[in-house]
């Protein structure tokens, strides 16, 4: 008897811990790790006969079974599986005879996207051959760079880019490399063409023996970070890293009856990595875009059935910012997948279009830590799960914006934030899961390590990035450590600025940034934004905006008006030269404006006031 009354004394106990393991969602998490082990055993299981599984066997395997399946869907052609691999083999047997790098050497690709891409990258897989993904935006000193970083011997060019060529040609001369447009003639000395060799060449498949040295940690792939605080830096992509990217998709739910539109450059690894790659781990059907179109985004989706598309920063905000059509829900488009969707935009987006669903993930080229918001929590990245960190630890600590450094403890070691508040995501680098770094220069790496964060010894990669893990484990994305600035002796998120200076609805786009101003520490706040076609500046409303919102010292003081905002291949906008130009309106043609308190408004920028603030008769 006294054991029955003990039992039922401690049901209230067990249903609060009951209760408190639901609320914190951990039969969820539970059960996407148990999805996120079942997929990978599968990836692993279906290439088990291979010595260093990649994407070149998972894509020989659709060859074999359903070769004229449609892979490829590229402005009014389509394109097999087995199209797609004939091609692959001619390029492999050309560049084995008229390339003859040493085994091992590196191919450049400098081309837009483009199905000869895939084909490419393809047959430098069949040669055992990494490939460096060249950003086609790139000209002289940066691409010099770039192309030298990855120790390539070989250029394989567009022959619409034959300008940034000719740039640089004479120094890739002197280096001894090897200069192919992808034409079938070529219009200057010193170039080779390719394309006509690659066609004369034989289609049987090349023999494994040419890829036998593969490993596991070979390269596979050299993709580059952005660029935009300095030059770009190689981010060396592992045969392993590669494999393993086609989980992203699976995780998504992409099926081989799937078209996914691809708009991304192929030569990051949003678009290579995650876009093209999940689609070969599927066997799903690629619709190809060489370029990103707003205007012919939908029609476009209609035109090849598009069940699923891929997206990355501002894309969807420039979706919705585009007329609205009678037949903007008429589409097929099940989800989207991708990252950098603000708040705002999100529920346009959905309303506008249909209840698509949209996922986010995050992760860096060169990172070893990755996230999926498989709750669909609204603007999470991903969750705070504790069995995935077990493959993959990571942790989020204090950071000292201003000096650009963690904040550590007495005994030197870096401290975990609490949840709620922002701090500076960093991974752990083991054996396990390593932080292969960048080709080149090795300070590179070096400089992305952090060292004795949790015990002496260890090794974590600083992501640059800064998170806020809320109370019930979901991870949000606050801002870059660069573009975070300090003033008043607090840290301002940029992000956070951006997100309610938007919400205006004469506002189409805005851009936000730290400035310096002589005789003050830390720098003030500035927005550069972009009005609706037809809209009018409304400084009023904004300065209402500001201050029911944000803090004093996070309201922007000056406002630039511009006809566009400046964004990188992927679709981030650009901060350094905004910040380098400052609020100094005999400088800067575009309009300003500065925060009036007084008025209550935002009012033109002129001289008077500009030297005022100078002379520090304007208070900050």
């Amino acid at each position: 008897m006294n054991l029955m009354l003990g039992i039922f004394g401690l049901l209230p106990i067990g249903v609060y811990i009951i209760r408190k393991i639901f609320s914190l969602h951990l039969w969820e998490d539970f059960k996407f790790f148990l999805k996120v082990v079942y997929y990978f055993k599968k990836m692993e299981k279906s290439v088990q006969h291979y010595k260093a599984p990649g994407v070149l066997e998972v894509f020989l395997q659709h060859v074999s079974t359903k070769p004229h399946k449609t892979f490829i869907l590229y402005e009014d052609q389509a394109y097999s599986y087995r199209d797609i691999d004939l091609k692959s083999n001619q390029a492999a047997w050309a560049l084995s005879h008229y390339g003859n790098p040493k085994n091992g050497n590196c191919v450049a690709v400098f081309m837009s996207n483009e199905p000869a891409y895939i084909w490419l990258w393809l047959a430098l897989a069949k040669l055992g051959w990494p490939m460096a993904c060249l950003n086609y935006n790139i000209r002289s000193k940066s691409f010099l760079h770039c192309f030298q970083c990855s120790g390539a011997k070989i250029l394989i060019a567009d022959p619409e880019l034959k300008a940034a060529v000719e740039d640089v040609l004479p120094i890739l001369i002197e280096d001894g490399v090897l200069v192919f447009y992808l034409s079938r003639e070529s219009p200057t000395e010193g170039v080779q063409s390719l394309l006509d060799k690659i066609e004369a060449a034989p289609e049987e498949p090349i023999p494994e023996s040419y890829r036998a040295g593969i490993k596991p940690t070979s390269p596979a792939l050299y993709i580059y970070t952005s660029g935009t605080t300095g030059l770009p830096k190689a981010a060396v992509i592992t045969q392993k890293r590669v494999f393993g990217s086609g989980l992203v998709g699976m995780l998504c739910g992409l099926t081989s009856e799937d078209v996914f539109y691809l708009t991304l450059p192929l030569y990051h690894s949003a678009g290579l990595l995650v876009g093209l790659r999940g689609c070969i781990q599927t066997g799903a059907t690629c619709a190809l875009r060489k370029k990103f179109s707003a205007g012919q985004f939908w029609d476009d989706c209609r035109k090849y059935n598009v069940t699923s598309f891929q997206h990355i920063g501002e894309i969807l905000r420039y979706l919705c910012s585009t007329r609205k059509r009678d037949n903007d829900k008429d589409h097929s488009v099940r989800f989207a997948l991708g990252n950098g969707v603000r708040p705002e935009i999100w529920k346009e987006f959905t309303d506008r279009f249909g209840k698509i669903r949209i996922i986010e993930i995050y992760g860096a080229t060169e990172g070893n830590v990755l996230f999926f918001n498989y709750s669909q929590k609204k603007c999470a990245i991903g969750r705070y799960n504790y069995f995935l960190k077990l493959v993959q630890p990571f942790e989020v600590i204090k950071y000292d914006v201003e000096k650009n450094e963690a904040i550590r403890d007495a005994a030197g070691r870096c401290i975990k934030v609490p949840s709620g508040e922002t701090g500076l995501l960093i991974a752990k680098d083991f054996s396990g899961n390593p932080f292969v770094g960048y080709a080149g220069n090795k300070s590179h790496t070096e400089k992305k390590k952090l060292h004795n964060v949790v015990k002496k010894g260890d090794s974590y990669f600083n992501t640059g990035d800064l998170v806020m893990v809320d109370k019930e484990g979901y991870i949000f994305f606050q801002d870059r450590v660069g573009d975070t600035f300090r003033w008043k002796g607090e840290n301002v998120a940029t992000t956070e600025v951006e997100n309610f200076v938007s919400g205006l609805d004469f506002i189409e786009e805005s851009n936000a940034f730290g400035v310096a101003v002589p005789h003050h520490e830390g720098k003030i706040g500035m927005v550069s934004i972009k009005l609706k076609k037809g809209r009018l500046f409304d400084g009023d409303a904004l300065f209402s905006q500001v201050t029911e919102y944000l803090p004093n010292y996070a309201r922007p003081r000056f406002v630039r008006i511009q006809d566009f905002i400046s964004v990188n291949g992927t679709y981030k906008q650009y901060k350094m030269d905004l910040i380098n130009d400052g609020f100094n309106p005999s400088c800067i043609k575009d309009p300003l404006y500065f925060l009036d308190d007084t008025h209550k408004t935002y009012r033109p920028l002129d001289l008077k006031i500009y030297n005022d603030i100078l002379g520090q008769k304007i208070k900050l």
